[in-house]
């Protein structure tokens, strides 16, 4: 596993070996990013990754030129392993890492006045009803502004409701296994 592009390009990121953590593969992210930055620059942009696991996504998002990113993730041994990436890459500023479930994380981000621009989700696959509860609180939460784009990597055989409340599904991408649903507020 890899940064794809930007200024920490071709650098390796860690993951953990067996399935309790299941980065997002380099070809799908490449292609998530081709497929963000086609539509427009993703410099000074502000992400949300959910369920973050390795990283891979948000430190991706800041090699291309993000200006913030805010890492929400649960699991100890996985935020440990976040925070030996980010170090691994000299990455100091332009972070944030959120050690806490996404449904305490979401409400606390609001209040400090956070607005994305992207946010990436990525649960684990087991946890179906997971996108349904994230994808529903974003929908009415001030995290989003008209033109943040949600995009939510699913098993491609489950198949993700085509609106969560105000975001509605406007692009549905399938690689190997997975799934990209992207949605909008619509």
């Amino acid at each position: 596993m890899r940064v794809i592009a930007g200024q920490y390009r071709s650098r390796p990121l860690r993951s953990l070996p067996g399935l309790d953590l299941r980065p997002t593969s380099d070809r799908l992210r490449e292609t998530l990013f081709d497929i963000l930055a086609a539509a427009r620059s993703l410099t000074d942009s502000v992400w949300l990754d959910l369920y973050a696991g390795t990283g891979a996504v948000g430190i991706e998002a800041l090699s291309r030129g993000a200006r913030e990113v805010y890492f929400v993730e649960s699991a100890k041994k996985h935020a440990r392993l976040l925070r030996e990436n980010l170090a691994a890459l000299g990455i100091e500023t332009g972070y944030e890492l959120h050690e806490r479930e996404v449904s305490k994380a979401l409400p606390l981000l609001e209040t400090t006045g956070v607005v994305c621009d992207y946010c990436f989700l990525d649960p684990p696959y087991r946890m179906r009803g997971t996108y349904e509860q994230t994808l529903g609180y974003l929908s009415q939460s001030r995290l989003l502004r008209p033109s943040s784009v949600v995009i939510a990597e699913h098993e491609k055989k489950f198949e993700l409701e085509e609106r969560f409340g105000a975001l509605l599904r406007y692009r549905r991408l399938e690689q190997g296994d997975a799934a990209l649903s992207f949605y909008r507020l619509g």
